[in-house]
């Protein structure tokens, strides 16, 4: 049964009760919350989803609870609780579909140590990942919504899952994170792609979310080999093209940007550089959204580093 085949009041049930099982492959999370914000925007963004068993085991449970319970209503804040236990400051209540997003990815950065856990998008072309790893700012979601509808399977938006032990990179297919302007920008270019109302005033700006696309749910349990690291670069007026990456550099990055690697240690280590020795290391820039196809076609077609149009 997936998340759609519920209506809506059996939604909140569960939601407000013992708690909705996802199956976020390769994680489970039980969510609950009694706010009617957070059920429109799970109904939302896992429509797609599986339930998994209720009666099975959960990695993270979770909720987003409304407080201070003595204000009105309207003047409620949301909490994140892992374990039963406040995780984070209290937010404003609107903000509690972010902040279930924001909180899964804490939980498994803080969390999923059998993987080297990197701030990156992953999407997958004919069995090779293309990993994003990138600081914010770089135009990285922009990028991953865009390609996720343009011939490339989402793996993940924020968090890469690499395994030390197979090389291999997983995903859970979640929702895309578009702050500010970006929101407008993949609207008006992906006409059919899902998006969550705006979120104004949070601490990256006004964020909306993308639903996944469903042939990447369904396929969510499915690794890649990584075969191009790519540090995207937003740059207003820019022609889309591609330079070579020192591995070093690229090692360096994909260490910055990992969550974990200081606990993985000599571990962390050996796969980084195990990655960057056997991908092409590029950085990219673009300043237009109608060169990112071309341009990721050529890169998946095999074409040296050059402009999107195979200089």
């Amino acid at each position: 049964m997936k998340i759609s085949d519920l209506d809506r009041a059996a939604l909140r049930a569960r939601l407000r009760g013992a708690g909705l099982r996802l199956d976020l492959h390769p994680f489970s999370a039980c969510v609950r919350s009694e706010l009617p914000a957070l059920a429109d925007a799970v109904a939302l963004l896992y429509a797609d989803f599986p339930l998994a068993a209720e009666d099975g085991f959960a990695d993270f449970h979770l909720e987003i609870r409304a407080e201070p319970r003595w204000l009105p209503f309207g003047r409620w804040r949301a909490r994140f609780l892992y374990d039963g236990l406040p995780a984070f400051v209290s937010l404003p209540r609107r903000q509690a579909p972010t902040m279930l997003e924001w909180g899964l990815n804490w939980c498994v950065a803080s969390h999923a140590h059998q993987f080297l856990v990197c701030h990156a998008a992953v999407l997958e072309r004919d069995g090779r990942a293309l990993v994003l790893p990138a600081p914010p700012g770089s135009g990285k979601s922009t990028l991953t919504a865009v390609l996720a509808h343009r011939g490339w399977r989402l793996l993940s938006d924020e968090l890469a899952l690499l395994d030390p032990a197979t090389g291999l990179v997983h995903g859970m297919a979640r929702a895309v994170n578009l702050k500010n302007a970006s929101i407008d920008l993949v609207t008006g270019f992906v006409p059919e792609a899902v998006m969550s109302p705006p979120v104004p005033d949070t601490l990256k700006g006004t964020v909306a979310l993308m639903r996944p696309p469903a042939e990447a749910v369904r396929r969510r349990a499915e690794p890649a080999r990584p075969a191009w690291v790519v540090l995207p670069r937003w740059q207003a007026g820019a022609r889309a093209g591609f330079e070579r990456l020192d591995r070093a550099q690229a090692a360096l990055l994909l260490a910055e940007q990992s969550f974990n690697y200081h606990v993985l240690g000599r571990r962390g280590f050996d796969t980084l550089t195990t990655l960057v020795g056997a991908v092409d290391c590029l950085s990219f820039r673009y300043g237009t959204l109608d060169e990112l196809e071309p341009a990721f076609e050529a890169l998946a077609a095999g074409r040296p580093p050059g402009d999107a149009h195979g200089a």
